[in-house]
Order: C-alpha cells, then sequence, then structure tokens
C-alpha cells in the first residue's frame, strides 16, 4: 500500500509535506486553521481528493482552535473556517464538495448536548469521507486495471496516486491494482511543468511500488507517442463537469491532442466527488492563475529575464470528444457522456 498524503491521527491532521519531496519524505502536523489554508494554497497537500479530506479535517481543526463555549458559537465557527479554506484555491471541486459537507452536517448537528458532542460528530463526517474516498480509490483502480495489458506502455501527466488520495490514488490506482496483478508493463511519466509534480511525485510513488516507470520532459511526450511506445494515456482531473469535459493539471490538453492524433486512447480517472453536475461544460469551470515566479524563478534558481510577461493558468480543460472513458468508481463512463455521468450520478 502507497503511503497516504494525510491521516488524521489521535485527534490530529498530519500530511506529508509535498513541496519536500522526492528529496526528503517529512510528515507535518497541522495545528490551526491558518496552517491548513497554507498548506492547500502551496501545494503541501494537492490533488483534488486531498484538497478536499485535508479541508474536511480543517474545518475540524478550525472549530478547536476557536474553543466555541456553546454549540451556537461552534456552528458558527465551522462556516467561518470553511468559508475560509474554500478560499484557498478555485478548481478543484472536492474542496467544496468537502467544505458544504461539513457546514451542512454543523447544521444538522447545531441541536447536541454540547461542544464536544459537536466536534464528533464533525470529525465522524471527516473520517466518513476518507474512507469513502479510500473505497472510491480501489474502485477506480480495479476498473482502470482492465484497460492495461501485458507490454503496454502507459503515459501519464501530473500525479495522480496515493499523494492527492486517501488511498491508491485515481490513474495512478489502475497502475498499481494492474502491478497486484501480476501484469508487466511500463509507465511514461510526463515531468509536468513549471512544478514537476510527474517528475518529484509520480515517479517516486512508481519506483517505491516497483512499477517500471521511465521520466520524460513535457515536450517528449509526441516523440514517445510516435515511436510507438505509448498503447494508451491515463491522467486524473480536478473538476468534471457534466458534458464530460475535464480539467486537469497543465499540459494535459495537449497530452490528449497528441493522443487523438497518435489514435491512442485518452482516459480520465477520478471519482464521482470531482464531478461537477451544475457545470454544463468545461468552459464554465475556474481556471488558477498561480504565481509568474513558479515559472521564471522554479525552485529558486532564476530562468528568465526580469520583468518578463508570464501566463501561468495551473489547469486546462481537455474536451469531452478527445476523452475515451470515465474511469470513475462506478465503473468506465463512456460518450455520450451527458447519458453515462448522470447514469452514474443516479447509481
Amino acid at each position: 500500500m502507497p503511503m497516504p498524503a494525510l491521516r488524521w491521527k489521535d485527534g490530529e491532521l498530519v500530511i506529508i509535506d509535498q513541496t519536500l519531496l522526492p528529496t526528503s519524505c517529512v510528515h507535518v502536523t497541522l495545528d490551526t486553521l491558518e496552517e491548513v489554508w497554507e498548506a492547500i494554497k502551496v501545494l503541501r497537500i494537492r490533488g483534488a481528493p486531498a484538497i478536499g479530506l485535508c479541508a474536511g479535517f480543517g474545518v475540524v481543526v478550525g472549530v478547536r482552535e476557536k474553543d466555541p463555549k456553546d454549540v451556537a458559537a461552534a456552528v458558527a465557527a465551522a462556516h467561518e473556517a470553511a468559508d475560509y479554506l474554500a478560499t484557498s484555491r478555485p478548481t478543484a471541486v472536492n474542496l467544496f464538495v468537502a467544505t458544504d459537507r461539513m457546514t451542512r452536517v454543523a447544521d444538522e448537528t447545531a441541536g447536541a448536548p454540547d461542544v464536544a458532542a459537536f466536534l464528533e460528530r464533525l470529525e465522524a463526517e471527516a473520517l466518513a469521507m476518507f474512507e469513502e474516498d479510500a473505497a472510491a480509490c480501489r474502485a477506480i483502480g480495479d476498473h482502470g486495471a482492465s484497460l492495461i495489458r501485458d507490454g503496454d506502455g502507459v503515459l501519464t501527466h501530473c500525479n495522480t496516486g496515493a499523494l492527492v488520495t486517501a488511498g491508491l490514488g485515481t490513474a495512478l490506482a489502475a497502475l498499481y491494482r494492474a502491478h497486484e496483478m501480476g501484469r508487466r508493463f511500463h509507465v511514461f511519466a510526463d515531468e509536468t511543468r513549471p512544478l514537476l509534480q510527474g517528475a518529484r511525485l509520480t515517479t517516486w510513488e512508481l519506483m517505491q511500488a516497483g512499477i517500471d516507470v521511465t521520466l520524460i520532459c513535457d515536450n517528449a511526450a509526441a516523440q514517445v507517442m510516435r515511436e510507438g511506445r505509448v498503447q494508451l494515456a491515463i491522467v486524473g482531473a480536478d473538476r468534471i463537469a457534466a458534458n464530460g469535459d475535464a480539467a486537469n493539471k497543465i499540459g494535459t490538453y495537449g497530452v490528449a491532442t497528441l493522443a487523438k492524433a497518435h489514435g491512442i486512447p485518452f482516459y480520465v480517472a477520478a471519482p464521482l466527488s470531482t464531478f461537477d453536475f451544475a457545470l454544463e461544460s468545461g468552459d464554465l469551470i475556474p481556471i488558477e492563475q498561480r504565481d509568474p515566479q513558479e515559472v521564471t524563478h522554479g525552485f529558486g534558481k532564476q530562468t528568465a529575464p526580469d520583468g518578463v510577461a508570464v501566463y501561468n493558468p495551473a489547469f486546462d480543460v481537455t474536451p469531452a470528444g478527445l476523452i475515451a472513458g470515465l474511469i470513475t468508481e462506478h465503473g468506465i463512463l463512456r460518450p455520450p457522456y451527458e447519458e453515462s455521468i448522470a447514469a452514474a450520478r443516479e447509481a
């Protein structure tokens, strides 16, 4: 079992600080609401499911930090914590699903006999989300593994493993399960600029699991496909619209376009918690813009001239027409996505 991105241990929220990987694996305890917000904002914790789970536990942390004297004050503190955490990052829908769920439970528990009982109910809800995500990851892995054959080359972008979930991951869960089943395949991991999640995190995870992996520059993907080394591509998602358009780490749209040009099936793996059923298309997905210094001064080294203009979107949107299937805990959804997504929602 890969190392999880976060855990709730003895009433404390503990995460792996992913900004320090792969050279150091450091566990950090988040004791305050501000620390939880900062961890999400600066990518100490990242990936849509893990962001949501961290926010869920973060609401508990925020209420405890306020030390409310009665249940009414505790309910108010839960709303305040959730509203603040929701400002950390705009694209991953799991963040808002989690904060909405926690505030709903807070309102439903307003009649608790005391603050201790109120907090116990909040903690139970966050733990339930954690267990649900772990189970969803396992199911996604089982469905995704059915796509991987002996001898396949699988290309992935960004990081979608245990470091972004409570369990095996999303796209990488398919690789973990195929590996457990004894299938022999090879992974090509895009480095994923500008923050190198593929280089720093995906390769680290897969090497620990004993899965064959080769790191490639983002702009080498087309050549690797042209050489016939890739038989399918699997990526994750931070938000999927009702029509199947999927937002994922910047560069994903390019990978999907290249896969289409080379006749390679392109899959997106994500739990239903990552679907935003209220959005008709990916055109409505908010795209986070990040600090220009991530591009001009990557990891502290200046690589561009002073004053250069920078456009640094953290995500792009892959149109549903480029996606061969959406791998969910309920199975692999196929086009037409409006119909298959609606059916999965009702399942």
